[in-house]
């Protein structure tokens, strides 16, 4: 098999050869089609997320095909077409497990952190996080719903029933979620780079009905804002533009520091809420929301050779819609 690694942190990934691995009992070993690439896969290139072990294959979004499964896997057959998101198994014994909050898992596995992904030709996962999609025509369109969408339906949920959001970084996320929310009939405010034109003609092709850059104010005081960009400075930015009990929710795994802010801006019963990771019910729930609302990716394709370019259009907001590697 063929692997694009992290052997270090800050340096650019290295395509090696390796042994095709076999799966153990509770495993499935995919030969993967298409893995789409997270800001998440930046933060550990670039050592903002320092826990993984190295060396490390990032990437978790993999659709793959099942090649082989472990002896005790009864869930999975050989030749399915499945996804496998970050979120690659829990410990099911902390308090957090048996609160069924199994997102919060006091000792997880994430897949292309702590345990290698999907930017190769081959993975292994464990074949109780992985979910079928028997309806998908294009393993490149689908691979962004595995995290990307993900993360998106967890912090709209988190957002409760507002009917006029704003979001803070128009990408991956954003732009399936969008999607939703338009056929939900909910009121879609995309915040961008300023400038990023392109980001906001994409934000308004896809039903937001008003598009701007992140520092100007909204026509109308929202309800909820997700934040999907990494930055800190915007939850101030956020806090200002939600009417009184509304709420911010900070939908990423790693964020620069809050600035510091004055208090009414949080005054007014207006909260500020984080999103960790995600539940097999997220993605069960997700995944079957998806064909009901017509949700259509966008992506712009790179071959598994070029994940480094990849990875850097992204770290540079050239990637509008998602970037996927086809191996």
């Amino acid at each position: 098999m063929k692997a694009m690694t992290l052997r270090a942190r800050g340096e650019a990934l290295v395509m090696e050869e390796r042994p095709t691995p076999s799966p153990a009992p509770d495993e499935a070993l995919l030969r993967v089609e298409a893995c789409a690439v997270c800001r998440t896969d930046l933060h550990v290139v670039d050592g903002d997320l320092t826990d993984g072990p190295l060396p490390i294959v990032p990437g978790h979004e993999i659709v793959g095909v099942v090649e082989a499964v472990g002896d005790a896997v009864t869930t999975l057959r050989v030749g399915e077409r499945v996804g496998a998101p970050w979120l690659g198994k829990v410990c099911g014994v902390c308090p957090y497990c048996v609160r069924d909050e199994e997102n919060l898992c006091d000792d997880p596995v994430f897949t292309g952190y702590l345990r290698d992904g999907g930017f190769a030709t081959h993975a292994l996962v464990n074949a109780d996080f992985v979910f079928p999609l028997p309806d998908c025509d294009d393993p490149a369109l689908a691979a962004p719903l595995l995290c990307a969408g993900l993360i998106g339906w967890r912090s709209l949920r988190m957002a409760g029933d507002a009917r006029r959001i704003g979001f803070y970084g128009f990408g991956a996320a954003a732009h399936i979620l969008a999607q939703i929310c338009r056929w939900q009939g909910r009121e879609v405010y995309a915040f961008t780079r300023d400038g990023d034109g392109a980001a906001q003609s994409l934000a308004t092709e896809l039903g937001a009905v008003w598009a701007g850059g992140s520092t100007a104010p909204p026509p109308q005081e929202l309800d909820a804002a997700i934040i999907f960009a990494p930055a800190g400075p915007l939850v101030p930015l956020a806090l200002r533009a939600v009417r009184k009990g509304g709420r911010v929710v900070c939908g990423g795994i790693h964020m620069s520091d809050l600035p510091a802010m004055p208090y009414r801006l949080l005054w007014g019963e207006r909260q500020v809420l984080s999103v960790a990771n995600l539940t097999r019910r997220d993605a069960k729930e997700f995944l079957a929301v998806v064909p009901q609302a017509g949700v259509r990716t966008k992506v712009r394709r790179y071959a598994l050779e070029e994940a480094n370019q990849a990875l850097d259009d992204l770290r540079r907001g050239a990637v509008h819609g998602a970037a996927v590697l086809i191996p």
